[in-house]
């Protein structure tokens, strides 16, 4: 008799290796149901993080045909559709990899509790990160609250070896009815911006690896200098892939430490940037208030204003400051943002323009094609000054003296910005081309004056911060 099938739910891990879930049904021998769900999770995303998962859903099931299977695609709420799934194909148990976001978690234990009560077998498998939360504490048994002792902690922790692909999966008898990708509209916000930064993505585990592989053939020496200089192509640019799950991170970690023991100058930081990956989901499971609250609970009184004008003028790259305009265009061509000008637009829209974090956050959620919840909040929380490991609110990034520096020749804001240009290039003429037709901006619309002198922006910011014990909630 055939063996009933097991069904393997797709979330953030659309790849083949090195993949504990897949790995651990494979070795049973008995055929496998690969099952994507559009939940309420995937209706919550961005504009462009939930287009950007539709191509990799695309790519995914893609591959999965070349391995003699099929991706079932499934709309509704998870619970219900997986004891559809049950019922249509006999399976009597269910795989997927653990999550480490809050409201994931309780969806999922809600999950394994309701399979578990109809008699079914419910299995979670390590996730998307290198070190499970739990499993990584102080000396006192405790979580880290700072990044350094959290690397130190880890840096020379034994990770596994990356497992390879199956070559072949056991295919069910019968396969289950699949929605059509196309029907889900998963891209249907992007409008025109679609095709602007459709040809910046490496979508799938073929493309990420190969992204991989062209910067430790290159970029990871120099990485811990040149990462400041947006002009260089010199990051991984893997944050795309490894919030789709499109590459493990194990293999990232093995790449790298390879690398450093290759002698590759910038391996060891290269590898504490995805550590820093790490302490942001370590964070985000055991002080889960990160997401959507100030981690300082200090900060609660600071008076930072609500969404406003000038934010607005922020979010459109108008706002007379050539650097920080610059990085929120980019965002808009590429579908990502360069490290530097993340810092530099976080601590202006905070600082400068004394705006709550959240309204960034929420922005860059909307627009981000590498948007992840953990990595996002702690980010934002660093930049404003009211989280774990922040720069101290009183270290305000000039953005005239970071351009200075980090963007000496002006090739990066001249890349993207037409106005500065007498002939401007066609990256930057296209973000008139992706930004929405409600802003009315053409490439002959003037470029603004500069929203507030810098200084006194950074003196407003100062005077706020010293009185913020008892300054009323609103200060404008």
């Amino acid at each position: 008799m055939t063996q009933p099938p097991i069904i393997i739910w797709f979330r953030r891990d659309l790849r083949l290796s090195d993949l504990p879930m897949l790995a651990a049904a494979h070795e049973t021998g008995r055929p496998i149901i690969p099952v994507f769900i559009c939940d309420e999770e995937v209706a919550a995303l961005g504009a462009a993080a939930r287009w950007r998962l539709g191509l990799s859903i695309e790519i995914f099931s893609q591959s999965l045909l070349s391995m003699n299977s099929r991706l079932i695609l499934r709309k509704g709420n998870s619970f219900d559709e997986i004891k559809k799934l049950i019922v249509e194909t006999g399976a009597e148990s269910v795989h997927w990899s653990r999550s480490y976001v809050p409201a994931t978690q309780e969806r999922d234990r809600l999950i394994k509790s309701g399979l578990k009560a109809l008699g079914h077998s419910a299995t979670s498998y390590e996730g998307h990160v290198l070190f499970e939360p739990w499993t990584v504490s102080t000396k006192e048994g405790g979580f880290y609250r700072v990044y350094t002792p959290f690397w130190r902690s880890v840096a020379q922790r034994a990770v596994p070896e990356p497992v390879p692909a199956p070559k072949a999966l056991c295919a069910p008898a019968q396969w289950p009815q699949s929605d059509r990708l196309d029907d889900w509209a998963l891209g249907g916000e992007m409008c025109c911006g679609a095709a602007v930064v459709r040809p910046y993505q490496a979508v799938g585990e073929a493309a990420a690896i190969g992204r991989l592989n062209r910067f430790l053939g290159g970029p990871i020496g120099p990485y811990k200098e040149a990462r400041d200089f947006p002009e260089f192509d010199a990051t991984s640019r893997l944050s795309e892939n490894l919030t789709y799950g499109e590459v493990s991170p194990r293999m990232v970690w093995h790449a790298g430490q390879a690398a450093l023991r290759s002698g590759f100058a910038g391996a060891e930081h290269f590898l504490k940037e995805l550590v820093w990956r790490e302490f942001a989901y370590h964070l985000c499971h055991h002080t889960p208030h990160i997401l959507h609250r100030n981690w300082r609970a200090e900060w609660d009184a600071f008076p930072w204003r609500g969404d406003n004008e000038d934010a607005e003028k922020w979010r459109r790259g108008m706002t007379g400051e050539p650097f920080v305009d610059a990085a929120m265009r980019e965002m808009y061509v590429t579908g990502t943002m360069h490290n530097r000008g993340r810092m530099i637009v976080a601590s202006y829209l905070t600082k400068h323009l004394m705006t709550d974090w959240r309204v960034g956050l929420a922005w860059f959620a909307q627009c981000l094609t590498d948007w992840d919840p953990a990595a996002n909040a702690m980010g934002w929380q660093w930049a404003a000054g009211s989280g774990p490991d922040a720069s101290p609110y009183f270290r305000i990034f000039n953005p005239q003296g970071q351009a200075e520096r980090f963007d000496q020749n002006k090739a990066y804001r001249h890349r993207f910005i037409a106005e500065l240009s007498a002939r401007p290039s066609a990256e930057a003429a296209a973000y008139f081309d992706a930004v929405p037709k409600k802003w009315q901006l053409d490439i002959a619309t003037p470029y603004p004056d500069r929203l507030i002198d810098l200084a006194q922006g950074r003196e407003r910011a100062l005077a706020a911060y010293a009185n913020r014990v008892t300054a009323p909630k609103v200060l404008f």
